[in-house]
């Protein structure tokens, strides 16, 4: 609803004449007209009588929407509306446009088939608008007499050329009125190079606004914060777009996110320049020609220090280090999501976020973390939502209830189906009582392979392919990812194994287990090739325990299998044999009191290496066939 009766537009208008009128110069003045709207401090006309509103509407065979009608009342036309419309229509000028720009024909030519409502009414309303722009700078302006609200007011619709862009909407004349006056300042503010200082009532006003934000913002009350910075900006008003992207960083939002001279301010850099710089790797494919743009304002040694941030950031060896109990907050943190603990790596920075101290008074939230390759993805918008909704920085306020953890008990999830589809086999060896740093000791060839660095699920699979020279059908070298599976156990996983090949696979359960136990597990009931399989081994001391193999629609079984994990529970006569995925999983999980990180081994970052061969090498007059490629 517009509630057009409730805008007293005098005081509006005169406001705006007279910030325009304290800002021009000599050197911008338009002539004769514009030295006579500054003399007298009005950028408007004599108000239209009732009279000559009557004879427009008998001349346009309409009624004009209310808020163009209360217009008129004070000012007959307009000046000045906005950067590009120089002249706005009064009683004399309005009228019909159909389509004396040729916008309807030119909007047609790119209609598609399937074109919807949108689209067609992009069309149309330079057919039916009624044009209010006399003298603009390519800029058209109409009212639509189809597009009514329940007020009885017209949207109003605008396109230039220049902005490359389909039309914008406004709900009536007094919004784009708004909305123009806001243009006017927005232009001024980033535009003034003039000694003359742009300061009036309204920038006051929403200045004033922005700092009360702020403090809501550091309370917790980011949501109405947003709303404050998002119309601040569009008055210009320099501190809101810095202080909007920091929330908007935090929900995720990584496009067009520059920090507006926050991030090349010094005071800030250690927070916003590597948040700037993980943002731009993000979009740039590698180009960083655009950098300069982002980095305007910085001096040269802010510039040399973020050019240099771009290989640590994208090679993932970026560290964020602050100081005091949030920084040992962070590390704690760092310790337990390079593990896949990454539900307890949030909650001990949330827990800490009261310690912070900020840099400055513009600084919203520790931002320089979502660069870091571990830390970084432990950001979702939820979690994001949480920080902003936790008071901090000597605020205070109420503390928001913690979001739910992305990482469910057990390890059923892994028969849920994924996006794509694509998790239908995978294997995983669970190790009681190591650290995961161990594992590759066990699992190993060499038995001292160190941990690659962590690595996302992709860039573990690019990896596998980069560099190699020679494969062969006997070999099956997994690269696992690593971690802790629950209370005293850590686990080495491998989401993309290679076809099972039951006659010539060997369990790494019984190598693993020296000193203590280990648990194998190999699955591809869900696989796109062959049949459905499972394999379990269970080894204690170096010697397997007990083990069953389901393939080919049969168990092979041997040693004395527990009754929860017996298979006959879960692959009967009448039963799919995918159906059987997820309670074993389930069963194993409470037989071993054991867990899989969902969310660090689908989305996060966890170490790697490259264990031994799954399979036993072949036997005498079995092929295989080995592979060599040479790169020249």
């Amino acid at each position: 609803m517009t509630n057009s009766t409730a805008f007293d537009w005098r005081p509006f208008l005169l406001g705006w004449s007279g910030e325009w009128a304290d800002a021009l110069t000599d050197e911008e003045s338009g002539g004769q007209e514009d030295e006579e709207s500054r003399d007298a401090r009005w950028l408007g006309f004599p108000p239209a009588s009732g009279e000559r509103i009557a004879d427009l509407e008998r001349r346009l065979g309409v009624q004009v929407p209310p808020s163009y009608r209360a217009f008129l009342e004070v000012s007959d036309g307009w000046r000045h509306a906005g950067g590009f419309v120089s002249l706005l229509a009064g009683t004399q000028e309005v009228c019909w446009h159909n389509d004396a720009s040729r916008l309807a024909e030119m909007f047609e030519e790119h209609l598609d088939d399937d074109a919807g409502p949108q689209e067609r009414t992009e069309v149309e309303i330079w057919h039916r608008g009624l044009q209010l722009h006399v003298e603009s700078d390519a800029t058209y302006v109409v009212m639509d007499p189809e597009d009514v609200d329940e007020d009885g007011e017209w949207a109003v619709y605008t396109w230039a050329s220049w902005r490359a862009e389909p039309p914008r909407r406004y709900a009536s004349f007094r919004a784009f009125m708004r909305d123009m006056h806001r243009e006017f300042h927005s232009l001024r503010a980033h535009g003034n190079d003039h000694e003359r200082e742009f300061v009036n009532e309204t920038t006051r006003l929403w200045d004033s606004r922005v700092e009360e934000a702020r403090l809501d913002a550091l309370a917790g009350d980011w949501e109405g914060a947003v709303e404050v910075f998002d119309e601040a900006r569009g008055y210009g008003r320099p501190r809101a777009a810095g202080l909007r992207d920091q929330i908007r960083r935090l929900l995720g939002e990584t496009y067009m996110t520059y920090y507006e001279g926050l991030a090349t301010n010094r005071r800030y850099a250690s927070e916003l320049l590597p948040a700037l710089i993980a943002g731009h790797t993000a979009h740039s494919h590698g180009d960083d020609s655009t950098l300069k743009f982002h980095l305007r304002g910085a001096d040269a040694e802010l510039t040399a220090q973020a050019h240099a941030m771009l290989d640590p950031v994208r090679s993932g060896t970026y560290r964020y280090e602050p100081g005091g109990a949030f920084g040992e907050a962070v590390g704690r943190a760092r310790e337990l999501a390079r593990w896949g603990e990454t539900d307890g790596a949030w909650r001990a920075l949330i827990d800490a976020l009261p310690l912070w101290e900020p840099l400055g008074p513009d600084l919203l939230a520790p931002l320089g973390w979502v660069a870091e390759p571990v830390l970084g993805r432990l950001l979702v918008p939820e979690r994001g939502r949480e920080l902003l909704a936790t008071p901090r920085a000597g605020r205070t306020g109420v503390a928001p209830p913690p979001v739910a953890r992305l990482d469910p008990d057990g390890m059923a999830w892994l028969a849920e189906p994924d996006p794509g589809n694509n998790r239908t086999s995978y294997r995983f060896v669970l190790v009681e009582g190591v650290e995961p740093t161990e594992l590759p000791g066990r699992l190993s060839d060499d038995g001292d392979e160190a941990l690659d660095e962590p690595a996302a699920l992709w860039e573990m699979r690019r990896r596998r392919l980069e560099g190699q020279r020679e494969s062969s059908s006997f070999e099956d070298k997994a690269l696992a990812a690593v971690g802790r599976a629950g209370t005293g156990w850590s686990f080495a996983f491998d989401g993309d194994p290679a076809p099972f090949l039951g006659q010539r696979f060997i369990s790494p359960a019984a190598g693993a287990s020296v000193g203590t136990r280990s648990v194998v597990v190999w699955s591809g009931l869900r696989s796109w090739h062959g049949e459905p399989y499972f394999h379990l081994s269970v080894a204690r001391d170096g010697v397997e325990q007990y083990a069953f193999t389901y393939a080919d629609g049969e168990v092979r079984r041997s040693g004395e299998i527990p009754a929860p994990l017996e298979p006959s529970r879960f692959f009967g006569d009448c039963q799919a044999a995918a159906a059987a995925e997820g309670p074993l999983l389930d069963a194993l999980a409470c037989e071993f009191g054991v867990q899989l990180p969902r969310y660090a081994i689908v989305h996060g970052r966890l170490h790697t290496f490259t264990t031994r061969s799954w399979t036993r090498p072949p036997g005498e007059g079995e092929t295989y066939m080995v592979i060599r490629m040479n790169w020249s």
